[in-house]
C-alpha cells in the first residue's frame, strides 16, 4: 500500500480554499496545470511509500502515540506560493509550532518503516495544481512559466480562510488511478485535547 500521514482540514475551510481557487483557474496559464481536486487537499506530516500490509500493526502503534502526546492546535489555510516552476500550494498559518512538531514526532515514529533518517524538512502546504502532465495523460502539457506560476499564487497570496481546529492524525492511503492519486483514510486518532 502506499501510504502517508496527514491532517485533514475541515469541509468549511475547504469550502472557503474552494471558493478563493475558482476564479485563479481562469487566469493565464492555469489551463497549463494540472488541478487537485478538494477531496485531495491535505496537510501532509510524513509520505511512508510502499508499505507491506504486516508493518501496519507497528505504523499504528507508533502514530498512536504520536497523537496522545500532541495537543489539538488552531490553524487556518491563509496566503499561497510555488515549489519551483511545479507546483502551486496554499500555506497555513495559526500554531504552525504545534504542527511542525507533530510532523517531526510521526518522521521519527515511521522512521523504521520509511527507512528516512535524513534531516527533517516540514513546509506546511495543501498542493493546489501541478504543471507538466499526469501519467496516462496522451497530450503533453506545455510547461506554464514560473512568471505564470507566481501571478497565480499572487492572487490567492492575500487569502485567509477561516480558524479551525487540527485534532486528529490520519493514516492515508493513495491510490493512482489514471494518473490521479485517490485517497482514503485507513486510521485516524484524536490528538490531545489538554484544555
Amino acid at each position: 500500500m502506499r501510504l502517508f500521514v496527514a491532517v485533514l482540514p475541515p469541509v468549511v475551510a475547504l469550502q472557503g480554499l474552494f471558493d478563493a481557487v475558482a476564479p485563479v483557474r481562469g487566469l493565464p496559464g492555469a489551463d497549463r496545470l494540472r488541478w487537485t481536486t478538494v477531496e485531495g487537499w491535505h496537510l501532509t506530516l510524513a509520505f511512508l511509500g510502499q508499505v507491506q500490509a504486516e508493518r501496519l500493526p507497528e505504523l499504528e502503534t507508533g502514530l498512536a502515540a504520536v497523537a496522545e502526546a500532541h495537543p489539538v492546535h488552531r490553524l487556518r489555510i491563509a496566503g499561497s506560493g510555488r515549489f519551483g516552476d511545479r507546483v502551486l500550494w496554499a500555506g497555513i498559518e495559526g500554531q504552525t509550532w504545534a504542527l511542525r512538531r507533530l510532523a517531526e514526532a510521526v518522521a521519527e515514529a515511521t522512521a523504521d518503516v520509511t527507512g528516512e533518517t535524513d534531516a527533517f524538512a516540514f513546509h506546511p502546504h495543501l498542493t493546489l495544481a501541478r504543471a507538466g502532465s499526469s501519467r496516462g495523460h496522451r497530450r503533453a502539457v506545455q510547461r506554464v512559466a514560473a512568471a505564470e506560476l507566481d501571478a497565480l499564487a499572487a492572487a490567492l497570496a492575500d487569502y485567509r480562510g477561516p480558524e479551525w481546529e487540527a485534532a486528529e492524525l490520519h493514516l492515508m492511503k493513495s491510490d493512482l488511478d489514471g494518473g490521479f492519486a485517490h485517497y482514503e483514510s485507513l486510521r485516524s486518532w484524536a490528538l490531545a485535547d489538554w484544555s
